[in-house]
Parts: structure tokens; C-alpha cells; sequence
């Protein structure tokens, strides 16, 4: 069985702690209709990524600030959406273990504020208090800016830091900041994670005298 050695963890949200993927499908396949595209192709792209993010990739040529906007809007959407929001198996006992061994951890979502808090909120799972979220960055994943900023707030090396993510934006963005990935989920096996767990009940965290050590398998 792995073992991986770390002073701090930094959680992907959506696919990684919180399966949001009903809700996801059925506003972005909307959305994928409006604009006369494919929602298979959409599907493909938007994980990970902040909404005006994946609308540059997929709309090329639209102003960036229509994106803003739709992506504004989307994301009232989104939070006013939360049916079949739930924890991705194994999370509560994974964050709960965090907490109660006082493992320096924090959030990092391309969600925002509100969002973020309604769908940790609907899946039963505490908030880190460390979050780093779309309000906090100038760039979206797979820019790695926003997992250097949780190592930043957490007093942590980047290198010492072990990210859980599941999409291919999100892996990208860990090993882009020079951390070693966990892949959570189906998706991440394909885009190169250091190891690769089903879901979180395939992970137990054990605290040591210099950081901890994450069990996989």
C-alpha cells in the first residue's frame, strides 16, 4: 500500500470531496445548448476550471467580459441548485480525521464564496478554515496559483504539500506548483497523478512527529 509523506494537504472540492456532478451536468449541458455545442464536448472541459475559464476555451472568440457575465450567472445557479449534491464516500470520516489530528489542511476550489459554502454545506461537511477560492485568484486552474496560495496561508513549502484533486485541470495545477497529486476518482487516472484512489475511503492519514503520513489503498 503507498505511503505518502506531507506537512499539509490541500483539497480539491467538487468530484474530490463533494460529488456536485447531477447539478453540474444539468447546467452546463443547459448552457451547451444555448450556444449550439456539444455537451459531451463541453463535459469535457469544464471540470476543474472556473466558469469563465472554460467558456475562453470553448468560445474562443467571445469577449471575455461575456463571459464574466454568464459565468456570474451560472454561478447563482449553481448555488441555488443543490439537488444531488452529496460527499463523495469516505469524505466525513477523511475530513473529520483532519480535524480532530489537527492536519494543517485548507480548500482549494474554483468555486467562490457562496458556492462553496452551499455545497459543503449540502454534503454535511465542515469548512476548512484555510479556503482559497475563485475570489482569490487572478487565475484559474490549471494555473497553479491557487494551491501556491494554500501553502502560502499554511506556512508550508510547496513540495511539502500533498493535493487531492480529480480533474485534469486541477492535477495540472498541483504538479504545475510542485506538489505530488492524489487522483480521486475516475477522471484523474488519465492525467497523471502520483497515485490514484476510487474514492476517499481508500485514504487514512496518520500523524507523525515531522508532518503525516497518507496510507493509500
Amino acid at each position: 500500500m503507498p505511503v505518502l509523506s506531507a506537512r499539509a494537504l490541500l483539497l480539491d472540492m467538487d468530484g474530490t470531496l463533494v460529488n456536485s456532478d447531477a447539478v453540474v451536468e444539468r447546467i452546463w449541458r443547459r448552457w451547451a445548448e444555448r450556444h449550439g455545442l456539444s455537451g459531451d464536448e463541453v463535459m469535457q472541459v469544464v471540470h476543474g476550471r472556473q466558469g469563465h475559464a472554460s467558456m475562453a476555451v470553448l468560445l474562443p472568440d467571445r469577449p471575455m467580459e461575456r463571459n464574466l457575465a454568464d459565468n456570474a450567472r451560472m454561478l447563482a445557479e449553481e448555488t441555488a441548485d443543490l439537488d444531488g449534491v452529496v460527499p463523495v464516500p469516505g469524505a466525513p470520516e477523511f475530513v473529520a480525521s483532519l480535524v480532530a489530528q489537527g492536519v494543517p489542511h485548507a480548500l482549494v476550489t474554483s468555486a467562490d464564496v457562496p458556492l462553496s459554502t452551499a455545497r459543503m454545506a449540502a454534503a454535511g461537511l465542515p469548512l476548512p478554515q484555510v479556503r482559497i477560492t475563485a475570489e482569490s485568484v487572478g487565475a484559474s486552474k490549471p494555473d497553479p496559483e491557487g494551491f501556491l496560495k494554500g501553502a502560502a496561508e499554511l506556512g508550508v513549502a510547496p513540495q511539502e504539500c500533498l493535493v487531492f484533486e480529480d480533474s485534469g485541470a486541477g492535477i495540472e495545477a498541483g504538479r504545475s506548483a510542485g506538489m505530488r497529486v492524489v487522483g480521486v476518482g475516475a477522471r484523474a487516472g488519465v492525467h497523471g497523478p502520483d497515485v490514484v484512489v476510487r474514492d476517499l475511503r481508500q485514504v487514512r492519514v496518520e500523524v507523525v512527529r515531522d508532518g503525516v503520513r497518507i496510507h493509500v489503498g
